[in-house]
């Protein structure tokens, strides 16, 4: 059976394709091959230009026919290699051999012994790994967290001004902005996503062991480690870790997954508290036609947008974790967990790309219902006690937080009448209790506009 949306068996390439085939050229089995060739290709090119006395006589004008062989890579190409792999049992040998097949097509088979030349496998993967994760990141991923943070900004602008009452421990408590609270989430994603824009992609490139052995036995007279490194950081724009064992160690892979992690659990939050508001009616939702809210219940416009987006957040998170503990350990100088670990990388990233659209979506149909901002500050005048006893301390009056607490905690409801009453009762200048009365729900927001930027 062909593999389709209807039986593939992880909704990331099946229900949710659209949204994740973007991902596919870069980080599924095709962009892993693609990116072995161009890892191999490009280390051959430079031994050319070493230059390796055997390989003189190469010649410089077929450099762009070799690198047409990654650049112009196609699925039937990806699919003889994997026909190769099938009779060699060894993904990256059939890489080798593949290359070598192309050479004699382009008629340059007499230097294509120096493909994969004094390398082991994991030269090649600990490259072509990193270079496709960080082109994902910063071609994929990033540019949908800088939507979701302009999408914040321009929420926490236009919200700015609106008063809504706070709650600590679920308890109501000395109002805010709203605009003040979506940028406490756009503050915290923005670092999240500079701790990812500044990660660390280390390859490891080293012969079998990390010693460049094959390399100098061969070619003595050669600073082989340089030559690793400029390869490395200067043609395929990685960092190289230069003193590794077979693999490299993954402490940077390990990094990026945490900061991943953080930025995904900040949006995570968001998430939850956008559910939370729309469930208090803070929030209406903007009716899409034709759409079902509940199969039994036809008024209910349910916020599934955010549970998407949620749910799709941790399922990203527990794979990251699981590579962030897993991948930096490795038996002796190394064993083979890392590989089938790391064939995975796609996977929570496409979790991570699924969320973050759901939650573009569902911001992007929110709607402000402020006369329920309006009535849960009206309800809870209690919230102003705070201002109160301060400017009661400031006047040095008697015990003033026990005087609100005596006001506030007898059960009864607190309402612009009782406070004015017990404002009436206060042993202060006309002026103080004038200040006093000034002081609303909805005007006892200190700061929190001018802290939106």
């Amino acid at each position: 059976m062909p593999l389709s949306s209807l039986n593939a068996i992880s909704p990331v390439d099946g229900r949710y394709h659209r949204h994740t085939q973007i991902l596919g050229p870069l980080l599924s089995e095709f962009g892993l091959i693609k990116h072995r060739v161009e890892v191999e290709v490009k280390y051959f090119i430079d031994l050319v230009s070493l230059p390796l006395p055997q390989l003189d006589g190469f010649p410089k004008e077929k450099f762009e026919d070799m690198r047409g062989l990654y650049l112009l890579f196609s699925e039937a190409d990806a699919q003889r290699i994997k026909d190769l792999e099938a009779t060699t049992n060894h993904d990256v040998k059939a890489v080798e051999y593949w290359i070598k097949e192309e050479m004699v097509k382009l008629g340059v088979s007499q230097w294509s012994e120096f493909v994969h030349f004094g390398l082991t496998s994991q030269d090649v993967n600990n490259t072509a790994i990193p270079l496709s994760l960080k082109r994902a990141t910063e071609e994929v991923y990033l540019p949908l967290i800088d939507e979701v943070l302009a999408k914040l900004s321009g929420l926490a602008n236009d919200w700015k001004s609106v008063p809504m009452l706070a709650r600590t421990h679920g308890q109501s408590a000395s109002p805010v902005t709203l605009g003040k609270e979506v940028s406490v989430f756009e503050n915290r994603l923005r670092i999240q996503r500079d701790a990812i824009a500044n990660a660390v992609y280390a390859a490891k490139f080293g012969g079998a062991t990390g010693g460049f052995n094959a390399h100098k036995v061969a070619y003595p007279g050669i600073d082989w480690p340089a030559f690793g490194t400029k390869f490395v950081e200067d043609n395929l724009g990685l960092f190289r870790s230069k003193v590794t064992t077979q693999i490299e160690h993954y402490d940077h892979l390990a990094a990026w997954c945490d900061a991943m992690r953080r930025a995904n659990t900040v949006m995570m939050d968001l998430d939850k508290d956008i559910w939370t508001y729309v469930s208090m009616d803070y929030f209406k939702q903007r009716i899409v036609e034709g759409e079902v809210g509940s199969s039994a219940m036809p008024h209910k416009v349910n916020p599934i947008d955010f549970e998407n987006s949620e749910g799709n957040f941790g399922m990203a998170n527990a794979v990251l974790g699981h590579f962030s503990e897993k991948l930096p350990i490795s038996r002796m100088q190394r064993d083979l967990t890392d590989s089938t670990v790391l064939r995975n990388i796609g996977v929570p990233m496409s979790h991570g790309l699924i969320a973050l659209r759901s939650l573009l979506k569902g911001l992007g149909k929110l709607v402000l219902n402020t006369s329920a901002l309006e009535a849960a500050l009206e309800d809870n005048w209690a919230v102003v006690s705070e201002g109160i006893q301060t400017i009661l301390r400031r006047e040095n009056y008697p015990k003033p937080y026990e005087a609100l607490k005596d006001l506030t905690r007898t059960g009864e409801k607190i309402n612009a009448s009782s406070m004015r009453a017990f404002i009436d009762t206060l042993n202060v200048s006309d002026a103080v209790k004038d200040e006093l009365r000034q002081i609303t729900p909805s005007t006892y927001i200190g700061f929190s506009e001018d802290l939106v930027s």
